[in-house]
């Protein structure tokens, strides 16, 4: 297969993009723009998150990170039910207290059905992972506390090219998982006090 040139990339494919760059995310959100995935569909395109406790500050602690990748094929794909998927990858660390809770699983999960429902968007054709990974350290680590690692794989598909709802899901999936309260629409949030 040959590599797709700018005048070969579909239309429909190109307006998903510009749908995406038109979102403004949350200040403690930083958004990069990575390489898709080969080989899975015949377009793709992804970004990495980062949610910090403050913006682009060397001092701030990351709360939490993930990935959201955009696949497209202009047949659609059966699995799919659709031309557009979304696979979503969300990353935190949280307390030990929370991480020993027996329904974390079903909770972290019921984070992403209610982001999606927070902007209007239904779970089409989704289905995902919840993991979750306790460290305790030992001899000379010893000293470190337990640590209770949760990642969040996701993916659903899209009704169209417009995108801006989904990457708005993703990034009240991502503060959930970050600890992060809700912002109610319009209200900006006050950055960190000196």
């Amino acid at each position: 297969m040959t590599p797709a040139g700018p005048d070969d990339v579909p239309v429909e494919f190109v307006q998903a993009l510009r749908s995406l760059r038109a979102v403004t995310v949350r200040p403690e959100v930083l958004l990069d723009e990575v390489p898709g995935p080969a080989r899975i569909a015949p377009y793709s395109a992804a970004l990495t998150a980062e949610v910090r406790t403050a913006r682009r500050s060397v001092a701030a602690a990351e709360l939490a990170s993930g990935r959201f990748v955009v696949l497209y094929d202009p047949a659609g794909q059966e699995a799919w039910d659709g031309r557009f998927r979304l696979v979503t990858l969300v990353r935190a660390t949280l307390e030990t207290e929370v991480g020993a809770d027996p329904l974390l699983a079903e909770v972290a999960w019921t984070w992403f059905l209610d982001a999606l429902a927070s902007v209007g968007l239904e779970a089409h054709a989704a289905g995902g992972t919840v993991t979750r990974v306790l460290s305790q350290s030992f001899g000379a680590l010893e000293v470190r506390a337990e640590q209770t690692e949760l990642e969040i794989r996701a993916s659903w598909t899209a009704a169209d090219e417009d995108l801006r709802d989904h990457l708005r899901a993703w990034e009240t999936l991502l503060c959930t998982a970050a600890g992060l309260p809700p912002l109610p629409e319009g209200v900006v949030p006050l950055g960190p006090r000196h």
